[in-house]
């Protein structure tokens, strides 16, 4: 693919298009190869666009969107009413075929929904998930999915999500046999649930997949695993308390220095530089799997840089053809099932 062409909603997010804005920015600085589609309220951000020197860029242009999806917005609301909004406006590029991917800091929910109704799920995908590259202290990236679209599964739809986590592991990631674990609460086969356990045995019966058994929840950093595998309830969970964390670290390294003593700054200043591998703005960006087009939900609070990270996730996933993939990937693994 000689061209990537990602839609970019830049009104969504806490900070929207003070942010989105510069992101776009860097990220076709950073991607020779990139087209930027923005899509906005041409009212708001045309100051902006033209502070930014983007009105006559030659690798991006604009798109008007009258609606804008609120933080707050119920996603059926937004589903039926918000369809003329900057994030409907962008499932739509992707679904004409305009662009190869689209990004949105907007509301998750919305996305979520408004997602499923135009890009449809890929054939033998029960049910999209979210997916997200996390740091490990090995270096490499563990991803982890789902987080947070299905609170609920059972045991054939986490083996679906093990087959699309092990194709964005060995494209985007560049693993040739990802090892594929299970999130429980203990890494001996009689520990978890009845779902972990019939998962469990669905994917030990799957040559296509490199199962590796359980892992626990203070392994998800370890690089144990290339993929991990566990319904939205327990995945959204494990990230924000993962999140959480890694704020707090944050916090006690930045403290106000009038307040803190010499050993103090020391140890802050050693913090820092020993998590800095943990910085969301580096792994910025969940991928909504098994969608028939490429959708990446960026955090809310990001901010440029974290955005821009974002960008070039769509970007690499759309050169892939991340979604096209999956699909093969499916039909061969249940094809065989069947036999």
């Amino acid at each position: 693919m000689s061209t990537l062409n990602v839609a970019l909603d830049i009104m969504g997010g806490d900070f929207g298009p003070s942010e989105t804005v510069p992101a776009a920015v860097q990220a076709l600085s950073l991607l020779p190869q990139l087209n930027l589609i923005l899509v906005g309220n041409q009212t708001c951000v045309t100051p902006l666009l033209r502070q930014h020197s983007l009105l006559n860029h030659p690798r991006a242009r604009f798109v008007h969107a009258s609606q804008v999806v609120g933080m707050g917005d119920k996603p059926i609301v937004a589903l039926r009413t918000l369809k003329d909004s900057s994030m409907r406006v962008v499932l739509d590029l992707v679904k004409s075929g305009a662009a190869d991917a689209c990004v949105s800091a907007g509301n998750t929910g919305a996305l979520m929904a408004m997602a499923k109704c135009v890009l449809k799920s890929l054939p033998g995908v029960d049910r999209p998930a979210l997916i997200k590259a996390l740091p490990t202290v090995a270096g490499k990236r563990t991803v982890m999915l789902d987080l947070g679209a299905n609170v609920s599964c059972d045991a054939d739809t986490l083996l679906q999500f093990a087959v699309m986590g092990s194709v964005v592991a060995e494209l985007v990631e560049g693993i040739a046999t990802p090892r594929v674990a299970l999130l429980n609460v203990g890494e001996e086969e009689i520990k978890g649930n009845d779902l972990v356990r019939h998962s469990a045995e669905l994917l030990r019966q799957c040559p296509a997949i490199n199962f590796t058994g359980f892992i626990e929840g203070d392994c998800l950093f370890t690089g144990q695993a290339d993929v991990i595998v566990c319904d939205g309830f327990v995945g959204n969970v494990a990230l924000k308390t993962a999140e959480g964390v890694v704020r707090m670290m944050g916090q006690l390294a930045g403290y106000p220095r009038k307040k803190r003593s010499f050993l103090g700054l020391i140890a802050g200043f050693m913090l820092k530089r020993r998590f800095s591998y943990l910085n969301p703005d580096q792994y910025n960006g969940a991928s909504l799997l098994g969608l028939r087009g490429i959708v990446v939900k960026s955090h809310g609070r990001a901010e440029r840089r974290a955005l821009c990270t974002a960008i070039l996730l769509a970007a690499q996933e759309a050169k892939h053809q991340l979604p096209l993939q999956i699909a093969d990937r499916l039909e061969s693994v249940f094809s065989d099932r069947d036999l």
